[in-house]
């Protein structure tokens, strides 16, 4: 974890100058570079074209790097980068400020112990002094973040600074305005504001003229390749330290040095050891040693820094204020363009909504799994002697304080990998996002929790291993064999083995048929799968399902669409024919009734009656005519029906999504008119109610949601669940996925 961090100093300033009061490690070191390529180690003699190129600039006309022994590359290594600072000759003493701005001896008295003032005023082959110096900035570069790079290092803290008048107090509170001004745009990094005017009724220290000036708590990396992580990566990786670690700690020790002049003091302690210690002539790391039982800024440092370093929690003391303090847990691979031992299948924050679920701490760094009702959450061990929940337990004088902690320690009582969050907040009666999700925030950020898929009470949980331990296999089984030495468990590897074996079964490959295999023996393999699931060793697998339109089904829904199109067709046809006999047959009567017959003439008579007669064979040509149209608009008519038989404006009939061959619904949620159609025909011959509890689940069947998210999201049984999937198995396709 930070695997850049080199060391955590403390630089002050005073009258006198600035200077580095303490640091860890005592004897911090940058990670060696390269000057040029460096081959490898297998006598090829790869380097010999440069050897040869600077073969003048070489003392007695050596080549660089051959030796006696025949020109083989000296152990030495002349490939490394030196700082031109480390060139330079050394032999002369240092003489700097002192650690602190009271108790310190004369210059001239440095000088008689060079090798012991070298020792304590060398820093990444730097004098202290210089270093001191650029690490103090102007007093309105203070109160806000601080990122230096020399060389191939990274400083980076947050100086503070006592007030022109001398005394160190709160910094005023700024009232937000609502313009948009240039001094919006700066960054929000000031320290905490106490009060928001000058006259703070608060107590500050009670020294008149304190020599402390300006302190700054500096963390120093080496500086990554830019190359070797992706744009923007390193700036986030710095200001990820410098606001949850370097921010909060020079926080702390502001308010502490306005309220008691504790930093200081502090500086006191540390320089008057530190010159008792040169005087002395010892060595630096015996005076670190002996600060750190002395001075509590110093205790700090090395925690930080230790816990740091070994991706752990910082448990430190500021003056009696206790911190907690970490970094998150894959922050380093933001230094990393691939990750080589994450899976990229393990279910992780999906989308912005849900980053904002674990809020900003914890929404970057942490890869954290989806906060959702269906997971669960495992309590881990804590390394501390003290219970972490002592407080909860113990007195508290008001009724909302009592009450929050007897609904915590409730919470922790019934937390378990068995029950879901869901169920969890149904058993406390807690609101699910306004009480549980809070809970467990706090629990996995301070290391106490961590989320993992709920684990079926009967263990019939499929389980597969993790593609890379944290630890080494050997390590793991003496660790198993410790804890669980009763004779009917495996060694570790052999249970590994066990586990992996059956991932290919289609049935019975759940934990309890494959390892456990008895129902007596539930409760100790459930201890077994909680320590595993605690070191990472198990992924669950999950239940997928995918619905598939086979090509027996398309031809069905087919051939019944063509069916009632042309029932429906031949009845349209049939009633046109007769509504036009009818009509014909009508105006035919009509005409003959409405003549006058009795008032014509004979001769009027015939004249009408040939009229008449053509009048009949015009019709008869109308007619002809009308069964003409009516075939010249079969095709429209059968549009029509098609339209009127789905329902839809445009079912997709010849679209290329209507053909035969098998095909996958990929989101029957969404579905097209012609996937409905599909759906809807999957149901013929059903019982009408498993029928409906398709038509309602159907549309979770698209490979991404798992079975318990479909359990908690349709509330129904796993029963019910595999009913469903046992009268449907021919259209429906399932497998097993971690997330």
């Amino acid at each position: 974890m930070a695997e850049t961090l080199l060391a955590i100093l403390l630089v002050t300033s005073s009258a006198k100058g600035s200077n580095v009061v303490y640091r860890w490690p005592p004897s911090p070191e940058s990670r060696p570079r390269l000057s040029r390529p460096r081959p490898p180690l297998d006598g090829l003699e790869l380097d010999s074209p440069w050897r040869a190129a600077h073969y003048s600039d070489s003392p007695n006309n050596v080549l660089p790097g051959e030796t006696h022994t025949g020109g083989a590359i000296d152990d030495t290594d002349e490939y490394a980068w030196r700082r031109p600072t480390e060139i330079c000759n050394r032999s002369m003493s240092f003489s700097c400020s002192p650690a602190s701005g009271r108790n310190s001896p004369r210059n001239e008295e440095r000088r008689e112990f060079d090798p012991v003032a070298d020792e304590y005023q060398s820093l990444f082959n730097y004098t202290a002094q210089f270093l001191a110096g650029m690490l103090c900035p102007q007093r309105h570069l203070c109160h806000q973040k601080f990122e230096l790079v020399i060389d191939n290092l990274v400083f980076t803290g947050h100086p503070v600074c006592v007030e022109p008048d001398g005394i160190w107090r709160f910094k005023p509170e700024r009232h937000k305005s609502g313009s948009r001004g240039r001094g919006s745009r700066h960054r929000e990094s000031s320290l905490p504001e106490k009060d928001g005017s000058e006259g703070d009724p608060r107590p500050t220290a009670t020294s008149q003229s304190p020599w402390l000036h300006m302190f700054h708590l500096v963390f120093v990396f080496d500086l990554p390749d830019p190359s070797s992580s992706a744009s923007g990566n390193v700036a986030r990786y710095f200001d990820t330290i410098y606001e949850q670690i370097a921010f909060t700690v020079t926080a702390v020790l502001f308010q502490e040095q306005v309220l008691s002049n504790f930093v200081e003091t502090e500086c006191d302690i540390i320089g008057s050891l530190e010159t008792e210690y040169m005087v002395k002539g010892e060595c630096f790391s015996d005076f670190a040693s002996h600060v750190q039982r002395t001075s509590s800024i110093a205790t700090a440092m090395r925690i930080l820094y230790d816990a740091i370093k070994s991706s752990n929690m910082a448990h430190i003391t500021l003056n009696g204020l206790p911190l907690e303090l970490q970094l998150p847990p894959y922050l380093d691979h933001l230094l990393h363009n691939e990750e080589e031992f994450e899976p990229d299948f393990v279910g992780r924050l999906g989308d912005q909504n849900d980053s904002q679920l674990w809020g900003r701490e914890l929404g970057f760094g942490w890869r954290l799994p989806v906060l959702v009702p269906w997971k669960s959450l495992l309590l881990l061990d804590t390394d501390q002697e003290v219970d972490p929940y002592v407080n909860l337990r113990g007195t508290h004088a008001h009724a909302e304080e009592r009450n929050l902690a007897e609904g915590l320690l409730r919470f922790l009582d019934i937390a378990s990998v068995t029950l879901s969050l869901a169920d969890m907040a149904s058993l406390l009666d807690w609101d699910l996002h306004s009480q549980v999700y809070p809970t467990v925030r706090w629990l996995v950020q301070h290391r106490r929790a961590k989320i993992v898929d709920t684990v079926h009470n009967g263990l019939k949980t499929i389980f597969s291993l993790a593609p890379k331990f944290d630890k080494p296999l050997s390590t793991l089984a003496a660790e198993f064999k410790r804890d669980f030495q009763q004779p009917s468990i495996p060694p570790l590897p052999q249970l590994m083995a066990t586990i992996s074996n059956p991932n290919s079964k289609q049935t019975d490959n759940h934990f309890f048929a494959t390892v456990v295999q008895s129902k007596d023996l539930i409760p100790l393999y459930h201890e077994i799968v909680l320590w595993m699931l605690k070191r990472d060793l198990l992924i669950t697998l999950h239940l997928h399902i995918r619905v598939v339109t086979t090509a027996e089904l398309k031809l069905r829904v087919r051939k019944t669409h063509e069916r009632n199109l042309e029932r429906r067709l031949r009845d349209h046809a049939r009633g046109r024919r007769r509504s036009s006999r009818k009509v014909d047959l009508d105006v035919h009567e009509h005409s003959r009734a409405n003549m006058p017959w009795l008032s014509m003439s004979p001769k009027a008579v015939r004249r009408y009656s040939r009229r008449l007669g053509s009048v009949d064979s015009g019709r008869s040509r109308v007619s002809e005519v009308s069964g003409s149209l009516l075939l010249d608009d079969a095709e429209d008519v059968f549009e029509e029906f098609s339209e009127e038989d789905s329902g839809e404006e445009n079912v997709g009939w010849g679209s290329p999504e209507d053909t035969l061959e098998p095909s996958m619904i990929s989101d029957p949620g969404t579905a097209s008119p012609l996937e409905r159609k599909w759906l809807a025909a999957m149901s013929e011959g059903k019982d009408e109610y498993i029928a409906r509890r398709f038509a309602l689940i159907n549309q979770y069947f698209d490979g991404k949601r798992t079975d318990d998210e479909i359990l908690c999201t349709a509330e129904i049984s796993r029963k019910q669940l595999r009913v469903v999937l046992h009268h449907y198995d021919e259209y429906l396709q399932t497998f097993l996925h971690p997330s």
